[in-house]
């Protein structure tokens, strides 16, 4: 191996050894291949020649927007990774298509959600995330996202969805128009026939079996009775599932470096904080407009819109929680910015109760008490862990019993929970755990596993959107008949599915579905083309993490092409290499590398391969969506007239 050279402020090094391609290297490649040839053929299938998509002549309620968003937000992510070029265009102007249709179906106003909640925002601006990391930043790319981030900064008059002084959002139901105090009946149309089968919000609405778990949203009388109690008790003040804002926040700040939005993260974060410290250490699902807990619940800390009772729970607690406290680390570099969370899941532990034999924590809070007693989910501390590197965090993984092998891969289905190893697969991420495993060295065959099923899954979807259950001019007539999900249509077509690629390249879990930013230890750059992803012919592995070091696998799979690839030490630049080693096969060092700084140029002749154990400091850098170039466009933002 060669020394390490500097190229300007990036230092180089040059592979030297001869490989015959591992099996993972392969597979990595088939499905680069695949991918790309199943992106243009979903594009073709689903899409008109504006990138709009084609869909109904009129689309009511406030709900649906952020579901043609999920089903297409992953061109972004596979180009990111190394997609092809044209995804780059291609995903830019089906956000373009889908921003223009819902607007003009009513659910969007200047270009962001007219209003709902953080759970469905969280899902649909995944894209807009995933847009950020293709980069190159775009004036229109910071405008927007200055734009967006001042509709929950309090600093947009038409969207007052932020009260500075109580360091509050004002309602569970916010957006471009601002809070929405009150629905009618038309805003919940979409989703009356779905909630027939859901839990009631109240266990008092005249006429609803509480005890039952369901709630006939379609019977007309009790739709009115419901609107009115949710208008009563549930549209006004905060609640958790609007900590899922800090992604948006941090979305700008990755493209400005704008401190106020920053400070706005740690400060609405740490206001939750508090407010949990004040009950008793049980964070509160339902804060007034005056900054009371329960203000409009009777007092009951409990009861507010997807919080300890209705609809899912603690799943949708903690994934707020876990999105901000990630996100705070992010930006400030302090790793007790992941207190809240860890505090969360330490008390609903504490809460656990053994059942036939099975040691199962509560999901809910009624009135009567904890109840809705289930498994543990290891997924949120696993995530934690992945930032933290911390043993406080393994013990939080491992005090949950393992009764599924969590060595196994699973090919997920579009929704719900997988019926053999209880794991959560909406978005199809379905194997944080077997990645767990894998990257503490407990599940050494993961890699071709994974990539085994990520690869059964695109068939299965391609097979599926072949069909005639796929033909987009049939789902009007199928819609009618009430046999499709409808408005989810695209995401269970959706080919582009590659959980394996995500973990194994960047080394990190995938992004929690409801919006949660795509973390990782590194991500790659082609240096030759001067975009990100890996170079064609070219497979990454992350081996191995530490608290302190990375060990990455490279090859070029081509015996005709020479590549480089930039590595970048964190996905958003937050790290910085301090040194490297070059290791073979059995761990040993063979070359040292004098890499210094936030990238690491890798020269890959044709048909070589290099393992690079890159010790690196973490949440140094205040992290962007910085490429290793300078920035073409330098233009500052536009500033419009004002009314006179």
């Amino acid at each position: 191996m060669s020394s390490s050279l500097m190229n300007g402020s990036i230092a180089s090094i040059q592979a030297s050894e001869r490989v015959v391609p591992p099996t993972w290297a392969m597979q990595e490649q088939q499905l680069f291949e695949t991918l790309n040839k199943a992106a243009k053929e979903f594009v073709e299938r689903y899409t008109q020649p504006d990138g709009t998509l084609i869909w109904f002549e009129h689309w009511p309620g406030m709900d649906g927007s952020d579901d043609p968003y999920e089903g297409f937000m992953n061109l972004a992510l596979l180009y990111v990774l190394g997609g092809s070029s044209e995804l780059h265009e291609v995903s830019r102007k089906i956000w373009e298509g889908i921003t223009w249709q819902w607007t003009e179906y009513g659910q969007i106003h200047r270009e962001f959600d007219a209003y709902y909640d953080w759970m469905h925002h969280g899902e649909g601006y995944l894209y807009l995330y995933f847009l950020g990391l293709a980069g190159p930043s775009t004036l229109k790319d910071r405008q927007r996202a200055s734009k967006f981030a001042a509709m929950y900064t309090g600093d947009d008059p038409e969207a007052p969805n932020y009260d500075k002084e109580r360091k509050l959002i004002r309602s569970p139901l916010t957006g471009s128009r601002g809070p929405r105090f009150e629905v009618n009946e038309e805003d919940w149309s979409t989703h009356r026939g779905i909630l027939d089968d859901y839990l009631a919000p109240y266990e008092d609405i005249p006429g609803v079996d509480f005890v039952s778990g369901k709630c006939p949203w379609s019977n007309d009388e009790v739709y009115k009775q419901l609107l009115s109690m949710m208008n009563q008790r549930m549209n006004r003040g905060d609640v958790p599932l609007n900590l899922n804002a800090t992604g948006l926040i941090t979305h700008a700040f990755l493209h400005s470096g704008d401190e106020k939005l920053r400070s706005w993260v740690v400060e609405y974060v740490n206001a939750w904080q508090e407010r949990t410290r004040s009950n008793s250490g049980i964070i509160p699902d339902n804060i007034g407009l005056t900054g009371q807990i329960g203000e409009y619940n009777d007092g009951k800390w409990w009861g507010g819109y997807y919080g300890w009772r209705w609809p899912h729970g603690f799943m949708t607690i903690i994934e707020p929680l876990t999105n901000a406290c990630m996100n705070k680390v992010l930006l400030t570099g302090d790793m007790n910015g992941l207190q809240l969370a860890r505090e969360q899941l330490d008390r609903n532990w504490e809460l656990r109760q053994e059942k036939d034999g099975k040691w199962l924590v509560p999901f809910k809070h009624f009135d009567s008490g904890w109840t809705d007693y289930r498994e543990a989910l290891p997924n949120y501390p696993i995530y934690l862990w992945s930032m933290s590197m911390a043993n406080e965090d393994v013990e939080r993984i491992e005090r949950i019993p393992k009764d599924q092998d969590w060595n196994t891969v699973i090919v997920p289905r579009f929704s719900g929970r997988d019926p053999e190893t209880g794991r959560e697969t909406k978005h199809y991420i379905g194997n944080t755990q077997p990645w767990y495993q894998y990257i503490r060295g407990l599940n050494p065959d993961y890699p071709q596993k994974i990539l085994s099923a990520n690869y059964e899954m695109i068939g299965n979807q391609l097979a599926k959107m072949r069909s005639p259950e796929g033909d987009p001019y049939q789902w009007t007539e199928h819609y009618s008949e009430g046999i499709y999900s409808a408005i989810h249509i695209w995401q269970e077509m959706c080919p582009l599915y590659f959980e394996g690629l995500v973990q194994l390249t960047l080394g990190g879990p995938m992004h929690i579905s409801h919006g949660g930013l795509q973390h990782g230890r590194v991500r790659y750059f082609d240096a030759a083309a001067k975009r990100p992803g890996l170079p064609p012919g070219v497979s990454a592995l992350v081996e191995k993490l530490t608290p302190d070091s990375v060990t990455v696998h490279l090859v070029n799979t081509s015996l005709f092409d020479d590549r480089e690839v930039i590595i970048q030490a964190g996905v958003f630049g937050e790290h910085r290499f301090s040194n490297g080693e070059i290791i073979n096969s059995s761990d040993e060092v063979t070359g040292t590398i004098a890499a210094q700084g936030k990238w690491l140029n890798v020269s890959l002749p044709a048909g070589t391969g290099i393992t690079l154990r890159l010790s690196m400091e973490r949440f140094v850098h205040s992290p962007s969506y910085d490429m290793p170039w300078p920035s073409v466009d330098k233009q500052t933002m536009i500033h419009g007239r004002t009314e006179q």
